[in-house]
């Protein structure tokens, strides 16, 4: 099946037209049907209670859910993959409605969606799987902890109107509201946690979610309790689906919303990434990055075009779908038609769902989000890999999401690269401390042999420099063993090149043996032939032994065999 010309095959194969061009049938159809039908009744209280706990009001989140999730199933990369709201965005969201409006929010999403169109045009996508685990696990169990302080006001019913947006000062006005807290509110909330655990466990294929708000609902009604609702808090919700509406201010706000734009569209690309893989792992599918990356892109700009919130992959509903026995991307566009008609038909009926019942819902979403099993499991790997985890969690926790994932990446970044120079040796054949070398009969004193076993890059560069910039009594060769070498950057041609410069003033001879053609190139381009020789890199260490005794003026014998360790 041909695509269109504006996409290449490689960056854009939406998982709708591959699976089609790969037979579809009416029972394939049936089950999509059934799946999507499933998965829209689970996002249903989710995409109300993301948008309300973002500061929105819920209609948001069920137009997020109708058409950010729709685009996403239609020409995403991911065959299982429903899109919406998610929690992930909760805290992000909030803040950015609370310094610019709504207006702000969806400038910002609009450029995280172009953000994400350039990220997977560029094939950026491959690249956020080398996010290491405990900067996931940091910034998910963060988000976690974010979400369930915004929800304990509604889940105690506390009477405070003013909750501060740092960590340590709302927990602190949370504790000093903690004698207003209501026992109706607190009720409802217990009710649809415990419905959640038992449904989970005794009727573990019905949608526990629905059940819990369905379950507390019937106690508010009937028990007479007194617990503020959709409907008391937002006057309901309109029975109106998504309009089209462009942003007024969308020049003046791009500049001020381009760091939440980036935050937005990072945020939005580990996400669904992640969702997808999770949905690879449980099907044996694989999914196509960049084009998922599209997807996102296009689904955000048209949610915020659309009234919506930022939207990315869902894990939980994802999950859902698949268990509920999707077939295709089919299930993902049922679940957003079946939203579509819960707005247009039913949504008075939302409006007597309790707050604190939603504030339960997003509580046990956000214990699934934290896996604090894994957060425990992972104190006990290597302290660097600890210290990039609970650094992510805390400055996520204390300061911003942005600031958490980014520091934890370039922790991460800094700790592998001392591994990687760690593993980079430069040994001395005849002074080897790994595996000393006994000096045969016929090794040449004026000859030196150096391996270089590792990757050669800046974060070894210095300590090769260090080797030979204290030389007292240089031979009369060097030969630079690299056989092991297969990558070398800047830093290590300019290292190379302050060693040949020292060398040829010292007149020592260097020759290079075992030399990767394309190092070889670079070693050229940098220009390294101002102080060797091309004959000067050899294709094998004997040739270069043989030359080396040569420059020496005395017989060749067999080179010494030296044992790397």
């Amino acid at each position: 099946m041909r695509s269109y010309a504006l996409f290449s095959r490689r960056t854009f194969r939406p998982a709708l037209l591959t699976t089609f061009a790969s037979g579809y049938n009416l029972s394939q159809f049936v089950k999509d049907i059934v799946s999507g039908s499933t998965v829209g009744i689970v996002a249903l209280p989710l995409a109300m209670a993301f948008a309300i706990a973002s500061g929105c009001s819920p209609e948001r989140g069920l137009f997020t859910a109708i058409v950010a999730g729709f685009i996403i199933s239609a020409i995403g990369g991911s065959r299982f993959q429903i899109g919406g709201p998610t929690g992930a965005f909760v805290v992000i969201v909030a803040g950015i409605i609370a310094r610019h409006g709504y207006e702000g929010l969806v400038v910002a999403t609009c450029m995280a969606g172009v953000i994400l169109l350039i990220m997977g045009f560029c094939g950026l996508g491959r690249l956020l799987k080398f996010i290491p685990y405990p900067v996931t696990t940091g910034f998910t169990t963060g988000i976690a902890l974010l979400i369930f302080t915004t929800q304990i006001k509604d889940l105690l019913g506390l009477h405070l109107t003013d909750i501060p947006a740092s960590f340590i000062p709302k927990i602190s006005a949370l504790a000093h509201a903690t004698p207003t807290a209501h026992v109706d509110s607190i009720t409802v909330a217990g009710v649809t946690l415990v419905t959640i655990f038992l449904t989970r466990k005794l009727f573990p294929r019905f949608p526990s979610h629905i059940a819990g708000i369905l379950v507390a609902s019937a106690v508010a009604i009937f028990g007479g309790l007194d617990v503020a609702t959709i409907g008391t808090r937002f006057g309901g919700i309109p029975a109106e689906l998504p309009s089209f509406s462009l942003p007024t201010n969308i020049t003046s706000l791009a500049v001020t919303m381009f760091p939440d734009a980036v935050t937005i569209a990072l945020l939005a690309a580990i996400e669904s990434l992640l969702s997808a893989v999770v949905a690879d792992g449980m099907t044996g599918e694989r999914h196509h990055s960049s084009t998922e990356l599209i997807g996102q892109g296009v689904a955000n700009i048209a949610s915020s075009f659309f009234g919506g919130i930022p939207a990315t992959g869902a894990i939980a509903r994802t999950a859902t779908n698949i268990r509920a026995g999707a077939f295709s991307p089919v299930s993902g566009m049922v679940h957003a038609i079946v939203l579509a008609l819960f707005v247009k038909f039913f949504a008075p009926v939302a409006s007597a769902i309790p707050l604190a019942s939603l504030a339960g819902v997003l509580t046990y979403v956000a214990w699934d989000m934290s896996e604090l099993p894994k957060f425990i499991h992972t104190l006990r790997a290597p302290k660097s890999d600890v210290a990039v985890m609970v650094s992510t969690f805390l400055l996520t926790v204390l300061i911003d999401l942005t600031v958490g994932v980014q520091f934890g990446v370039v922790l991460a970044a800094l700790l592998l690269i001392g591994r990687i120079s760690d593993a980079t040796k430069f040994q001395n054949w005849e002074h080897a401390t790994a595996a000393p070398v006994k000096r045969p009969p016929s090794w040449n004193s004026d000859i030196e042999v150096y391996e270089i076993n590792g990757p050669f890059f800046f974060g070894c560069a210095d300590r090769f420099s260090q080797t030979f910039s204290l030389m007292r009594k240089p031979p009369r060769v060097i030969i630079f063993r690299m056989r092991h070498v297969h990558t070398i950057d800047a830093t290590a041609l300019h290292a190379l090149e302050l060693v040949l410069r020292q060398m040829q003033h010292l007149h020592v001879h260097v020759l290079f043996s075992g030399v990767d053609p394309s190092i070889q190139k670079q070693m050229i381009r940098f220009g390294l032939l101002s102080f060797i020789s091309n004959d000067d890199i050899c294709h094998s260490f004997g040739t270069a032994w043989s030359k080396a005794h040569e420059f020496t003026q005395e017989p060749s014998s067999s080179p010494p065999q030296q044992v790397m360790v």
